[in-house]
């Protein structure tokens, strides 16, 4: 007879396989749990990803916390379910990533000199990275091994970053920013359609380019906007609110006037907007 998984140590791993093994155990498991399988979890795991970042840009610690043991569930459900079709095991997971880590950082586990700085760090992870590709049985194309599956934004930079570890890359972000330009210029010309369409998604390819020459995290600078637009459009329906107004019921000159405002706010008070509210 299995353990009660309300009865061990919640601060144990193996309490939170427990459960997991509970729900998914046939006729006295949860009936949704048993009806999933990878394909079905798989939106769930990217929503998680995506809420742990969200609290981290939040700087909510006790958030992160919380949403780092729903991402943390993901990882335990999709094992549960490798497990009992005889695929892989909980085990064979936690032995790949230790395994992984110790061989992609030979500069601190390898005997190799240790890493001068993170820029030395991470040449180190590509080289032990390619030297297991290298050992393949199959060829690869320097952009195959970025999924298909991540999201625009991400595997661009990660498509770009693989070209330019091979030699393909601008030498300087001033050839971005002409780029950009001809990019733009191209959008601007193309009527519209599918042309527009093929044009726009080149601009913002472009733009994700100058994200990482600069080195800046495109996904964080886009959220980041995200929240500024949404705390400034705020500021004007509060202030429409003051007069009795709505902003279907106002002018455009009027709701610019209070977005204007809501900078010169935010100028004058930067540190209280460097984050997004929690929620």
């Amino acid at each position: 007879m299995s353990l009660d998984p309300s009865r061990l140590n919640p601060r144990e791993i193996e309490t939170l396989r427990a459960i997991m093994r509970a729900l998914r155990t046939p006729v006295t498991g949860c009936p949704w749990d048993l009806q999933q399988d990878f394909s079905t979890i798989a939106p769930y795991t990217i929503e998680e990803a995506y809420e742990v970042a969200d609290a981290i840009s939040r700087g909510n610690d006790e958030d992160l916390c919380e949403e780092l043991g729903d991402l943390l569930l993901q990882v335990v459900y999709h094992a549960q379910m490798a497990e009992e079709s005889g695929k892989f095991t909980f085990a064979s997971v936690v032995q790949a990533i230790c395994e992984k880590m110790i061989r992609r950082h030979p500069h601190v586990f390898g005997g190799k000199e240790a890493a001068a700085s993170p820029k030395a760090a991470k040449l180190s992870w590509e080289e032990a990275k390619s030297l297991e590709k290298a050992a393949g049985k199959r060829h690869t194309g320097a952009l195959d091994s970025v999924p298909s599956s991540l999201p625009a934004l991400t595997r661009a930079i990660k498509l770009q970053g693989a070209a330019a570890r091979v030699g393909f890359d601008w030498p300087d972000v001033s050839f971005v920013f002409a780029k950009i330009v001809e990019e733009l210029d191209e959008l601007r010309s193309a009527g519209t359609g599918r042309a527009q369409a093929e044009e726009f998604g080149d601009l913002m390819f472009a733009m994700a380019n100058l994200a990482r020459h600069l080195r800046i995290e495109p996904e964080s600078c886009l959220r980041q906007a995200n929240w500024k637009f949404q705390r400034r459009f705020a500021h004007i329906e509060r202030r429409l609110a003051e007069m009795g107004k709505k902003p279907e019921g106002s002018t455009l000159a009027e709701m610019d006037a209070y977005w204007e405002e809501a900078k010169a706010k935010e100028a004058s008070a930067p540190s209280e907007t460097t984050r997004p509210p929690t929620e």
